[in-house]
């Protein structure tokens, strides 16, 4: 006989945004029942009649206001520059007892911009699974993107542990392992895992642009593994980022800060022919990168642990 789901842990989920994010978690509430019913909405009526195409949810919607409506979840899946304006439009029909969450990569901000909207009885509770691709759009989700993946939950002061609970549950069930942490901690902590490495790549790939022309195609032509996976990296989605970089500025300009001053260092090493330098410094990276693929968040196989012709990434 075939395995039954579990009951689902939310009558009705409001997806706002059917990016690749909230493609994803269409995908993945189908898969493991983890919800009732699923409202749908965006404001590009295109992207729309795309999600409806392809099955993703029970309704559909442009208005978020009209996609909440009942809902006893609901989630941002916006760019963080959006959500305290589409918070504010959905405040009307968030009912008693609604939980809110969303899926940005930065949270100090999310929390300041969408907290004032809720109203009494509604709570928010911020949300960052550590996933995704260099895909967007309702075509790019796919049901396993969470799995085995880290998904960060930054409850406020006073937080009910009761919604804390059930949003935990939620994420779990999707497969995500979850972490807690305060909103400035985690913003920090993405900055140098995450935001950095993405400014870094989309200056190194704007760099060999400008250095196209002199090379004569030279520098696209002999692009090998690091500089082909700068590009995959630098093909992320340009408004979520440029938002990522406005709404988690203190963060990122203290890493690169710090960034700036190792990589002074390591040019002094070079131009002094230090090679007990460079060699410390190279072998632990190296040893960084053994903690990663035990800690299970990469393989290690070869090109990055994709196969060639598959699509990986990490979003934020």
């Amino acid at each position: 006989m075939p395995e039954t789901q579990p009951a689902p842990l939310f009558e009705r989920l409001a997806i706002i945004g059917i990016g690749l994010l909230g493609s994803s978690l269409a995908h993945a509430v189908r898969k493991t029942g983890a919800v009732g019913s699923l409202a749908l909405a965006d404001a590009a009526p295109d992207v729309v009649r795309q999600a409806e195409k392809l099955g993703l949810g029970d309704v559909y919607f442009t208005d978020p206001a009209e996609a909440v409506s009942g809902a006893d979840l609901v989630i941002l899946c916006v760019p963080v520059g959006a959500s305290g304006a589409v918070a504010e439009a959905i405040s009307r029909n968030l009912h008693p007892g609604t939980l809110v969450s969303d899926v940005g990569s930065v949270k100090d901000a999310v929390h300041k911009a969408v907290s004032p909207h809720m109203p009494d009885g509604v709570h928010f509770i911020g949300g960052h699974p550590v996933a995704g691709t260099e895909q967007s759009g309702p075509h790019a989700g796919f049901a396993e993107l969470f799995e085995q993946r880290w998904c960060i939950l930054t409850p406020s002061d006073g937080t009910d542990p009761h919604h804390l609970a059930r949003l935990r549950a939620f994420w779990e069930r999707l497969g995500s392992d979850v972490d807690i942490m305060d909103t400035k901690h985690h913003d920090l902590v993405l900055a140098i895992t995450s935001h950095v490495p993405h400014l870094i790549a989309y200056n190194i790939v704007g760099t060999a642009a400008d250095l196209e022309s002199i090379t004569r195609s030279e520098v696209m032509k002999f692009s090998a593994g690091g500089f082909r996976d700068f590009t995959r990296i630098a093909a992320s989605d340009p408004t979520m980022w440029r938002d990522v970089f406005l709404n988690n500025k203190d963060a990122v300009l203290e890493m690169l800060a710090r960034f700036n001053e190792d990589l002074i260092s390591l040019q002094r090493a070079i131009r002094w022919n230090d090679g007990d330098a460079l060699f410390d410094l190279f072998t632990r990276t190296r040893t960084i990168r053994r903690g990663i693929i035990e800690a299970g968040q990469e393989t290690a196989e070869p090109d990055f642990g994709r196969q060639h012709g598959a699509v990986a990434g990490d979003s934020d």
